[in-house]
């Protein structure tokens, strides 16, 4: 099965490829679907801009396309960035924006934080499949680790290691994007739908 995936982000390709290596599942770029878009991310939760992303992808492409929406709720920030994860790093680099955010929750009793992730596939004929993951943690207290991307460094895991410090495969493992992509393929083979025509 071919689907698209509704993004421009490089780091992300590699990484759902990755999660999906071995399910059948053949993700194709949307410049390798003949498409180059950029979705504005105007919904209210994850699972509306992952939706929104997917639809516009789909309808270009006439393929089934996936899109995920992702991102970081930090507790001493009332959930914030939330789904403005992307949008609040700006012009800023990650590094930068993460320094910013190890300021922001300095002496906050509450450092508790989740990665969220929403994964919707909408296909041409009307049928959607629609999943949704967490990945608990909380925030660092400094930049630790190369590896990921986005939010990685700062984001702490019970085990004692930032998800910076995983290897890809270590990370895709525990991953709300993993989990999610991993429920999207089981409802994929088992035929299971979220909503239909």
């Amino acid at each position: 099965m071919k689907l698209v995936l509704a993004s421009n982000n490089p780091h992300k390709l590699r990484e759902v490829r990755e999660i999906l290596a071995g399910s059948g599942i053949e993700l194709l770029s949307q410049r390798e679907a003949g498409c180059d878009m950029e979705v504005e991310e105007t919904g209210a939760s994850f699972a509306e801009n992952a939706r929104l992303k997917a639809q516009a992808a789909m309808r270009a492409t006439g393929l089934p396309a996936v899109s995920d929406d992702s991102g970081l709720e930090i507790n001493a920030m009332g959930g914030a960035p939330g789904v403005h994860s992307s949008r609040f790093a700006g012009d800023r680099s990650y590094d930068a924006v993460c320094r910013d955010i190890l300021e922001r929750v300095a002496g906050h009793p509450d450092r508790r934080a989740r990665y969220c992730c929403a994964v919707v596939c909408c296909f041409p004929d009307g049928r959607e499949i629609r999943c949704f993951a967490t990945t608990e943690g909380t925030i660092a207290r400094e930049l630790r680790g190369s590896g990921g991307f986005g939010y990685d460094p700062i984001f702490l895991l019970p085990q004692g290691r930032t998800m910076a410090e995983l290897t890809e495969e270590e990370k895709n493992a525990i991953s709300h994007r993993g989990r999610a992509f991993r429920e999207l393929v089981r409802k994929l083979k088992d035929g299971e739908c979220d909503a239909d025509k």
